[in-house]
């Protein structure tokens, strides 16, 4: 099991469009229900910092979410909507209750 934690801080002007991205992701993975991934996404209270949580689960290690359609548009322009680009950090977790098993 792997996981990643993704923050960055969007332009304020672009906080909600970038909100509408993620939550079309959300929208195909309940369709779609891929197999081997945990995610979440969290919105801070500044209203601009965006951190995402993903725990992949498969056996070949490859990540599900860079199979969904409204993920891969989502981050075609990141790059454009931040005002801190993403930041991305390998997890290891110590222990959590009901997050990312079970």
């Amino acid at each position: 099991m792997k996981i990643v934690m993704v923050r960055y801080k969007v332009k304020a002007d672009r906080a909600k469009e970038n909100a509408d991205y993620i939550k079309k992701v959300f929208e195909e993975l309940k369709q779609t229900n891929p197999a081997g991934l945990r995610y979440a996404s969290f919105r801070l209270e500044d209203g601009v910092s965006f951190v995402h949580f993903a725990s992949i689960e498969t056996d070949d290690g490859e990540n599900p979410l860079l199979q969904i359609a409204a993920f891969k548009t989502f981050q075609e322009g990141i790059k454009e909507r931040c005002e801190e680009p993403p930041v991305v950090a390998a997890l290891d977790e110590v222990g959590s209750y009901r997050v990312f098993s079970g």
